[in-house]
């Protein structure tokens, strides 16, 4: 019987005649047994590495400028440098790396014009997702754990906020951007001090309505807007 390629690379007979396309993980074939797994491990490492670069990011332990070289992170994440690149690139995409043409990836400098266009956006976005909730979702007032920092203190009442509003691209960017200002908050107290009672004092303004809520995000991003270059010198000597 003349030597099938095909059968050896993708089991016995009965298992190709039931396998729509070999490879795709049927019950018989082992190969296509061992692809599923191959693509699940593969799946889980890459999502796994994503997860730990992402935490690493919003922790900053990279110094704002810095390069991130995929060799490197991979020895430490324990994986191939591909999953690596994938979380790069994906990362990327969502503004906390930036790429350099010819010079691999960075964590993005931070500077105090960039920082107040963002804090001006996160602004506009929050009153729309306000504006565009109902009357019966506005009284909010987010599971704060005790040990919970501040930035995820406050990630949370803004995310609570956003879930409040019925245009899911609202609670989308404003995901987005908890993610982005996540390192600058851990550094604000720095240059604003204690800012408990200032997130404290939205989350209670919710209960009075809704221009009451406008009213105190509005003085929170501006008041952060107008110290940009404080926060920012807060963040490189924190760095």
């Amino acid at each position: 019987m003349p030597f099938d390629p095909a059968g050896f690379r993708h089991g016995p007979p009965a298992c190709r005649d039931r396998c729509p396309a070999p490879g795709s993980g049927c019950a018989d074939c082992g190969l296509c047994r061992s692809t599923a797994r191959r693509a699940m491990n593969a799946g889980a490492t890459s999502e796994r590495v994503y997860d730990a670069l992402k935490a690493r990011l919003l922790d900053a332990e990279f110094h704002p400028g810095e390069r991130l070289d995929p060799a490197l992170l991979s020895e430490s994440l324990g994986s191939s440098v591909t999953p690596v690149r994938d979380a790069l690139n994906q990362l990327t995409g969502e503004r906390l790396v930036e790429t350099r043409t010819g010079e691999g990836f960075y964590r993005p400098h931070l500077t105090a014009p960039d920082l107040q266009d963002l804090y001006h956006w996160a602004g506009q976005v929050t009153a729309l997702a306000i504006r565009s909730g109902s009357p019966a979702s506005l009284p909010l007032c987010p599971a704060v754990a005790p040990d919970m920092d501040i930035a995820a203190r406050t990630a949370a009442l803004f995310q609570a906020i956003a879930q409040g509003s019925a245009n899911l691209e609202h609670r989308r960017a404003i995901a987005a951007i908890n993610d982005r200002l996540h390192a600058v908050r851990r550094v604000e107290t720095l240059a604003l001090g204690d800012l408990v009672p200032q997130i404290d004092a939205i989350a209670a303004s919710a209960e009075r309505g809704r221009r009451a809520l406008l009213h105190e995000v509005s003085g929170y991003f501006r008041r952060r807007a107008r110290m940009a270059h404080e926060i920012v010198r807060a963040a490189y000597r924190d760095s």
